[in-house]
């Protein structure tokens, strides 16, 4: 139907407007295969239009790093429950001095009644970046190093290399990006506490950039 409606779009306007009932069809009147190669064109772009980009996926950690494991049990009493198994979550840390995995791992539960199975697990803690590898930790050190310590992030992207952490530019591009973003609430209440001060004062003191001779 779309297609059919872009079509009457197209050529039925032009047709009502200026189609004579005396005048010859003109030589340049759209064939039929033109219409149908259009037609497909139009299908394949809504195709397209509608399919979901995937997920490139998560960056595989290097074994050396050391492991901090924290389990999680589903919340509520849990003796009528057996475990069937569990989901782990790797999260990329930074502690000064060294990069570490926290490893979430969560048990899962289901009820012993067979025919009325429910099956509970624990949530994950809220992050940042939603299914993204890197902890707060991470995310702060970043943030700290390139607008405090003026350390640029490919610079920092070294830092991951001397680890062996294969993490592409775009994606630490992306982390500060993201970081920044979580942090737009803090900044427009500061901004607001600021503007709602009765006196404001700026530090407009001068420096001399060339000596006078």
């Amino acid at each position: 139907r779309l297609v059919d409606l872009l079509r009457r779009m197209q050529f039925g306007q032009k047709r009502e407007r200026f189609e004579d009932p005396n005048q010859t069809q003109l030589p340049l009147e759209v064939q039929q295969a033109v219409l149908e190669e259009q037609e497909e064109v139009i299908k394949q772009e809504i195709t397209y239009s509608r399919q979901k980009k995937k997920h490139p996926g998560r960056a595989k950690l290097p074994d050396h790093l050391p492991v901090e494991e924290i389990e999680i049990y589903p919340e509520g009493d849990l003796s009528d429950k057996i475990c069937i198994g569990k989901e782990t979550t790797d999260v990329l840390d930074y502690v000064p001095g060294y990069f570490k995995i926290k490893r979430y791992i969560r048990y899962k539960y289901a009820t012993k009644d067979k025919d009325n199975t429910q099956i509970s697990i624990a949530l994950l803690p809220e992050r940042i970046i939603d299914k993204g590898i890197p902890s707060e930790g991470l995310l702060s050190t970043i943030l700290v190093d390139k607008y405090v310590d003026h350390l640029p992030l490919y610079r920092q992207k070294q830092r991951f290399s001397r680890e062996n952490i294969d993490i592409a530019s775009s994606t630490i591009d992306g982390w500060a990006t993201q970081s920044m973003d979580a942090l737009k609430p803090l900044y427009e209440k500061l901004l607001l506490d600021i503007k709602n001060e009765g006196y404001l004062q700026v530090d407009e003191t001068t420096i001399k950039v060339l000596d006078e001779k």
